[in-house]
C-alpha cells in the first residue's frame, strides 16, 4: 500500500529508525492540507489537517503491513485512523493519517531539522527499542517519559570537566559485550556484560551488572536573601516505603524531571510554580551530580532560586495528574541547617544544597 507521510515522519533518518530498514520513498505533496506543530513537549508529532488553500509536503512510502504496524506503534495511531486521499500523479488514492481537529502553529521544517531532528531520532530509538516487548498502549501512556530518557542521553553527551579524573571516554575504554532483556517501562533496567580499561592499561575481567536507567532532573532551592528564608517541600516518598522507614514523608528541594527538549533551567522554573506556587527571579547554578553513580543514570541539575518569600506562608501544591501531594515550608536558614544536623533532613540533595548555600550565603545577603 502507499502511505503519505508528512512533518517529522517525512524525515528519512527518523523514518528508518521507526521502520527498522532503509527507506525507499519519493517526495510528494498533498493539496488542501497543512502540517501543524502541536503545542507540547518534543515527543509530540506533527499533525496533518485539512486546509483548502494550503499544500503539505511529505514523502510517499510503499509500505508493507509490518511498516504500517510499526508506524502506528511509534506514533500512537491505530490502522483504522488512516484515510484515503488523492495525491497528484497517483492513479489511485493513497493512505494518510488526517486529524481534522488538530491545532497548532505551522510546522517549520527548516527549524526542526536544525534544532529537533537529532532528538527526534533519539526518541524514535527509545520508543522502538521496546517494539515487540512493550505494548503499544503502554507507549501511548508513557511516551513523554520515554522522550525524556532519550533527552537525558543527549544532555549526557555534552563535554564535562576532566582536570583530575581520567579523560578516557566511554567509546574508547568501555565495551558492552552483551545486553539481556530486562524491565522496560516508566523505569528501565539494563542487564548487561562489559569490560573496561583499567588504570594500569589492561582490560578488566568480564563483569556482569544490572543498572537502573532513570532521567535528568532539575532541583531548585528557593531562597530569599533579604529575609534569609528558604522554602522546603514535603511529600511522601516510595524509597523510604521500600526501606520500611517508619516516617516516609521527606523534606526535599523543589524538583522535577526535565522534559524532552527542555533546558534544566526552564524545568526548575516550571517546577517552582507547580510545586510551590513560586515565580523565581534569578537562578544561580549550584552543582551537576549523579544521584548514585554505582547503579543508576539519574542525574541532578541543581539551582538556587532567588525569590521573595515574605508573603509565602507555605501551603499545599503539586499536580493531581502526577498524583502529587506536596506541602511547602518557609523557614529561616538557620532552622533549616538545624534540621540537617538533627537528621530530619535525610534527602541527600537537600542537605547538599543547604550546605552549598551556607558557603554562598554571605555573598548573596550582602548583594541583596
Amino acid at each position: 500500500m502507499k502511505v503519505f507521510l508528512s512533518g517529522t515522519l517525512s524525515h528519512s533518518a527518523l523514518l528508518e529508525v521507526v521502520l527498522g530498514h532503509r527507506v525507499s520513498a519519493v517526495p510528494a505533496r498533498l493539496p488542501g492540507h497543512v502540517v501543524l506543530d502541536p503545542e507540547g513537549g518534543a515527543d509530540r508529532l506533527t499533525a496533518l489537517r485539512p486546509a483548502p488553500s494550503e499544500e503539505a509536503m511529505g514523502l510517499l512510502l510503499e509500505a508493507s503491513e509490518s511498516d504500517v504496524e510499526r508506524l502506528c506503534y511509534f506514533a500512537g495511531w491505530r490502522p483504522e485512523e488512516f484515510s484515503q486521499v488523492a495525491l497528484p500523479g497517483e492513479a489511485a488514492p493513497v493512505r494518510a493519517r488526517i486529524d481534522a481537529a488538530a491545532e497548532g502553529a505551522r510546522w517549520d521544517a527548516s527549524a526542526w531539522m536544525a534544532e529537533g531532528a537529532e532528538l527526534g531520532c533519539e526518541i524514535a530509538r527509545e520508543i522502538m527499542r521496546g517494539h515487540g516487548r512493550r505494548p503499544a498502549e503502554v507507549v501511548r501512556q508513557i511516551r513523554p517519559y520515554l522522550a525524556a530518557r532519550a533527552w537525558s542521553r543527549q544532555l549526557a553527551a555534552r563535554e564535562t570537566p576532566c582536570a583530575l579524573r581520567s579523560d578516557r571516554t566511554r567509546q574508547e575504554a568501555v565495551r558492552i559485550l552483551e545486553e539481556r532483556p530486562a524491565h522496560d517501562g516508566f523505569f528501565r533496567m539494563r542487564d548487561f556484560t562489559l569490560q573496561h580499561e583499567r588504570f594500569d592499561g589492561t582490560m578488566s575481567e568480564v563483569i556482569k551488572r544490572e543498572g537502573f536507567c532513570a532521567y535528568d532532573a532539575a532541583l531548585v532551592l528557593p531562597y530569599d536573601p533579604e529575609r534569609d528564608l528558604v522554602l522546603l517541600i514535603e511529600q511522601m516518598r516510595y524509597g523510604p516505603i521500600l526501606r520500611e522507614d517508619r516516617h516516609p514523608w521527606v523534606l526535599e528541594p523543589v524538583a522535577g524531571l526535565v522534559d524532552a527538549g527542555e533546558s534544566p533551567e526552564a524545568c526548575a522554573r516550571r517546577e517552582a510554580v507547580e510545586e510551590a506556587g513560586l515565580h523565581l527571579t534569578t537562578l544561580e547554578p549550584m552543582v551537576k551530580v549523579y544521584a548514585s553513580p554505582g547503579y543508576t543514570s539519574e542525574f541532578f541539575h541543581c539551582f538556587l532560586g532567588l525569590c521573595d518569600l515574605g508573603d509565602h506562608g507555605g501551603g499545599l501544591g503539586g499536580l493531581d495528574s502526577e498524583d502529587e501531594d506536596i506541602r511547602s515550608h518557609v523557614l529561616p536558614f538557620d532552622e533549616a541547617m538545624a534540621l540537617v544536623e538533627s537528621g530530619e533532613v535525610n534527602a541527600g540533595p537537600l542537605a547538599m544544597m543547604l550546605l552549598w548555600l551556607a558557603r554562598a550565603r554571605e555573598r548573596l545577603r550582602s548583594a541583596a
